[in-house]
């Protein structure tokens, strides 16, 4: 079994276009066998070799490689069963060949873990956002973020408690745009009947597995009478399935007025993409700022988290300042999907303890504390946890 255990864990690494992709233990789970199990079930695809998962991770820009460097550190303390599949993206690349690499790695794992790939308004037209490449091409359509007070961390509002669901694959981010003649450009808006059905059901069936009462569906449908009345439509067609469930509507321009003044009126919140990327950062701004929330990027095949405002954090990169929280609680949910209930509320637990109770903070929730210095708090928490358990035995 020794001998068996040590075969398992020897680490092979293999050289990609443009980057280096390490691959840990269970990498080698063939993509078809992967993919026809999470089709037939519609859950993640199971543990192999002894228990454990294997995880694309996309470190990203910014803080991103240095945030998910301290992911992997949590999950070694802790003893998590994930072995990473590391796949590096380069954002500068006008070559699409890297982000496929990393959309081929997800594809045989699964589940992927990311930090957030920068996208230059400066390069041409032709040059596609990763992030959206990313999650076109994987269908992940519904994006996922739980907005949540915290009483550790000092906000104007407090008692905010909003899952915030938005459809991640049409919508203004559908890369569809031209100039007509020089000087006018006509860029394309695209909803449809299909995916605003699915992600409306989505929402609802959120709702009532979380125990909520209330989904607000948030659009322009007054100016946009087609695309934004369509979506409206759908939105109130699944309603009527879920007599449980309350629903209503709101203008986004209203929402944002609505959410900065008494954000405890929202419940669960759906919208289309791009009202989704502004509620999204509104809410995380409510609750303390980016570097506390999470998100998740969920589709019928795959699920890929990453923190819920998706900015690469580049002006603190490699400074020691960024507050790990978000990336952790992401990797949390990341376990929460792979049925690891344990392991993420091990982890949950000790980052809301060092945030919460022992108030270890870093500057962009008005701490001192350098990211290391928090990351070992967290740790230590995790240690003492395991002490007390191996006492109560």
């Amino acid at each position: 079994m020794g001998s068996l255990s040590r075969l398992l864990g020897v680490v092979a690494s293999h050289q990609c276009v443009k980057c280096s992709v390490k691959l840990f233990s269970s990498s080698t789970i063939a993509q078809k066998g992967v993919t026809s199990y999470v089709m037939q079930h519609g859950i993640p695809p199971p543990a192999k070799y002894g228990g454990r998962h294997t995880v694309t991770l996309i470190p990203g820009d910014g803080i991103g490689p240095e945030l998910t460097l301290h992911v992997k550190e949590v999950f070694r303390q802790a003893c998590v069963p994930v072995d990473f599949e590391e796949v590096c993206v380069n954002s500068a690349s006008e070559d699409e060949d890297d982000i496929y690499n990393a959309i081929t790695a997800i594809r045989r794992n699964g589940v992927a873990l990311k930090g957030n790939i920068e996208t230059k308004h400066t390069m041409p037209p032709s040059h596609k956002s990763r992030n959206n490449l990313l999650r076109t091409s994987l269908d992940l359509y519904a994006n996922v973020i739980h907005c949540q007070s915290l009483p550790g961390v000092q906000t104007r509002h407090k008692d905010i408690d909003i899952l915030i669901v938005r459809e991640n694959t049409e919508g203004e981010y559908s890369s569809l745009e031209h100039e007509s003649v020089p000087g006018v450009v006509e860029s394309l808006k695209i909803i449809t009947k299909a995916n605003s059905l699915r992600i409306a059901e989505y929402a609802f069936q959120l709702a009532r597995e979380k125990g909520r009462k209330k989904v607000t569906a948030v659009h322009k449908a007054n100016i946009m009478k087609l695309g934004d009345g369509l979506f409206l439509h759908c939105c109130k067609e699944v309603a009527a399935g879920y007599p449980d469930i309350t629903f209503d509507n709101m203008i986004v321009d209203n929402t944002t007025m609505q959410l900065v003044s008494r954000p405890q009126q929202f419940d669960v919140m759906v919208m289309p993409n791009l009202y989704g990327n502004v509620v999204n950062n509104v809410c995380a701004g409510l609750v303390g700022g980016p570097g506390l929330v999470p998100g998740a990027n969920y589709g019928n095949n795959y699920a890929v988290f990453e923190t819920a405002t998706r900015n690469t954090g580049k002006s603190i990169a490699t400074k020691n300042i960024a507050n790990p929280t978000a990336m952790l609680l992401a990797s949390c949910m990341m376990l929460d999907h792979l049925k690891l209930h344990d392991d993420a509320a091990t982890i949950r637990k000790a980052v809301l303890t060092t945030m919460n109770e022992h108030r270890m903070h870093t500057p962009d929730i008005g701490g001192q504390g350098t990211t290391s210095e928090v990351v070992q708090a967290i740790l230590k928490q995790i240690i003492n946890g395991k002490g007390n358990r191996l006492a109560l035995h």
